[in-house]
């Protein structure tokens, strides 16, 4: 409805039978509005205003929405019209006429704009249901973008997008870094494609900093690797825009179109283009296709109403003016006087001068050219201009559709008319892993930093490092800070919001069952053995206890002495046991030289392996377990063994069985040679690993 006001009429509404008081009569009117009751509205706003001596432009308005309410878009033009020629239309008092555009072309589309209040709709699925398979390339594509992820970010709810696509919040977006163990893995899979969103985020830098030039030529670059991106198109259009090149700025957001007709930011720039070239009709086109994908766009109805003015309005006030008399005589074969009780001049004013007579002439016109307007007899014309400026919804075969004409001609400049291509997120790099449905992963590109195995349970820190959950809870016990960069994880603590990384749990899934399987099984195994007593234990000298105020504490504790558990019970909320001391067997002669070359040899081999070892992990083992003990001379001289062995142990990758076992030796010859085995076959894992990474290093 109209916010203009209504001036006061005259007491009686000469055209009425009833001679109901006009102001009673509008206010019918407006409660029908109001009730929804648009046809009886429409009806009781004409029949007041045929009856005025002089037509009311607010009364036009109202009898504008009511019909465009009621679905009579033509006639409802006719009404506006009539309003325009008794003062120029304003935009906002266009609002009903846009929303009922809006509504003949989305007739049918409306799931669209309630399934996506935002101003870009989701990407509808294609190539059959939910529950098919996905690619490589959709599985790891942003769900918000819907494209291939960019310098991934995990979300507290383990989630994991573009970093530009983080919405700001209370988590600030550069609150969370990039996930290292995702980024590592695209960097690898898709080279390619990390390569061209690297040029494209370049270009958007360096359009923020408006230097259109040169954010161009990294554009363009981009696009000799893509030629059909639709996001580097449409960034190629707005540079264009930018530097006034409504041409070339017009091409690429109308291939984006074609492509992506569902896509409202490609209209939006099309219409911009549009508009730079003076091309008004088309930049409506554009605008209404717009709202027909999303009502909610505001923005974009502000200036769809504009250029409704322009377009339907502009020429108004000159319609018809030297059409007066075939405006009478249409006028008198429907029934009505061009001017309805108009009084006659009387005796005494026959003297009047002539501008009154021209202004008299003036005012009959302009009355009759309203009262032609309002009565709908310009429907025809109104409703061609109409099919001109309305697009037909994209590719679903519907028409616009009239309520009197429901079968109206087919636009074949819509939009829509266009063959869509794909919708989906684009696939033209020319990359034979990219299509595959397959990835070659291995073990190493999900291996925790801790305990040195598959991810089981992968979340990712703020910092944007993955660990195993137990592994991060044990190390967050004794240490706010990550194990890998020390960056402080306080908020983290605080919430305890440890929600698991999905693509990288799907990822495992999915291609690596296998090994995933074989980790399971041992973290079952560990967790079994945890929940019981084991056969046998350390006892621990206790040397310091620092307590947190969050009420954590930490034991700092070293082992001397071990023993086998004989038998255990469960006594007043306790665990206690009978126990037996374990020593080593002391060894003489030629076994304790034997025994002395291979303390010598296994040392050497362990202190060669440490130093192999990357910085970064060399300085995480020595904040956790502190420095190497020193090699003894005499091997014998500790009843449980040298200090080093026991550190060396502490520090390798082994399971909680293999640990035990280990522990519960009586022969330092055998506990050597299992570590002698354990650093060869690490040392082994080591060196595959390297090559592989070097084979990958030469074929990329």
């Amino acid at each position: 409805m109209s916010p203009e006001p209504v001036p006061p009429p005259p007491p009686q509404c000469s055209g009425c039978d009833r001679a109901e008081p006009i102001a009673q009569r509008l206010t019918e009117g407006d409660e029908a509005f109001s009730a929804g009751e648009y046809e009886m509205a429409a009806e009781l706003f004409r029949s007041l205003l045929a009856g005025l001596a002089q037509p009311d432009r607010g009364l036009c308005l109202r009898l504008g929405d009511a019909l465009v309410r009621a679905g009579r878009l033509p006639e409802a033009l006719g009404a506006f019209r009539g309003a325009a020629r008794l003062g120029a239309l304003r935009p906002e008092e266009l609002e009903e006429l846009a929303g009922g555009l809006v509504r003949a072309v989305d007739l049918r589309e409306r799931p669209l704009s309630a399934e996506n209040p935002g101003c870009e709709p989701e990407a509808p699925a294609e190539g059959g249901p939910a529950s098919a398979p996905r690619t490589p390339r959709d599985l790891l594509g942003c769900p918000r973008c819907r494209r291939l992820l960019y310098r991934p970010v995990t979300l507290p709810c383990g989630l994991t997008v573009c970093k530009r696509c983080v919405e700001p919040g209370p988590a600030r977006p550069q609150a969370r870094r990039v996930n290292v163990v995702l980024c590592g893995l695209l960097e690898r899979c898709f080279p390619a494609e990390c390569r061209v969103r690297r040029l494209a985020g370049l270009a958007r830098s360096l359009q923020r900093q408006q230097q259109p030039e040169a954010a161009l030529l990294r554009c363009d670059q981009a696009l000799e690797l893509v030629p059909d991106d639709n996001s580097l198109l449409l960034l190629r259009a707005e540079l264009y825009l930018i530097m006034k090149n409504y041409e070339q700025a017009l091409q690429d957001a109308s291939a984006v179109c074609q492509n992506e007709p569902l896509l409202i930011k490609g209209h939006h720039v099309k219409a911009q283009a549009l508009s730079g070239l003076g091309r008004s009709k088309e930049v409506l086109k554009e605008f209404l296709y717009c709202l027909a994908l999303n009502p909610e766009c505001n923005a974009v109805k502000k200036e769809a109403q504009k250029v409704m003015c322009e377009v339907l309005f502009s020429a108004t006030e000159n319609v018809h003016e030297n059409l007066t008399s075939s405006i009478q005589s249409r006028l008198k074969a429907q029934g009505h006087s061009p001017v309805n009780a108009q009084s006659q001049p009387e005796e005494g004013d026959a003297g009047s001068s002539e501008n009154s007579s021209e202004k008299s002439d003036m005012l009959g016109n302009t009355n009759s050219t309203v009262l032609y307007f309002i009565l709908g007899l310009h429907f025809e014309e109104d409703k061609k201009v109409l099919e001109s400026i309305l697009p037909t919804a994209p590719n679903t075969g519907l028409k616009r559709q009239f309520p009197d004409d429901m079968e109206g001609a087919p636009d074949l400049n819509a939009p829509g008319k266009i063959p869509k291509k794909d919708f989906s997120p684009q696939r033209s790099l020319n990359s034979d892993m990219e299509e595959s449905q397959w990835l070659s992963l291995d073990v190493t590109d999900f291996e925790c930093a801790l305990c040195m195995r598959l991810l089981f349970e992968p979340v990712t820190t703020p910092c944007g490092h993955t660990f195993c959950l137990k592994c991060l809870e044990r190390c967050l016990d004794h240490s706010p800070q990550c194990p890998l960069c020390k960056d402080k994880l306080s908020e983290l603590l605080a919430s305890r919001n440890f929600n698991i990384t999905v693509l990288a749990e799907e990822l495992i899934i999915r291609y690596l069952s296998d090994e995933l399987s074989d980790r399971k099984r041992i973290y079952d195994e560990e967790m079994s053995e945890l929940s019981k007593l084991s056969e046998y234990g350390c006892m621990l000298e206790i040397k310091d206890v620092r307590t947190f105020p969050d009420g954590s504490s930490v034991v700092d504790a070293i082992g001397i002495s071990r023993f086998r558990v004989l038998n255990h019970r469960h006594r007043d909320g306790y665990n206690t046991a009978d126990i037996e001391y374990l020593e080593d067997e002391r060894v003489e002669g030629p076994e304790y030289e034997e025994l002395a070359a291979l303390h010598d040899s296994v040392h050497q081999q362990a202190v060669s392996w440490f130093a192999s070892l990357q910085d970064r992990m060399r300085e995480q083992i020595l904040s956790h377990f502190g420095v190497m003990p020193e090699r003894e001379p005499e091997p014998q001289s500790n009843p449980s063994g040298p200090a080093w062995s026991w550190w060396i142990l502490a520090v390798l990758p082994l399971e909680r069985k293999a640990q035990l076992a280990i522990l519960g030796m009586t022969s330092l010859k055998e506990r050597l040679l299992a570590i002698r085995r354990i650093l060869v076959i690490i040392t082994r894992k080591m060196n595959s690993r390297q090559e592989l990474a070097n084979a990958r290093q030469r074929n990329n």
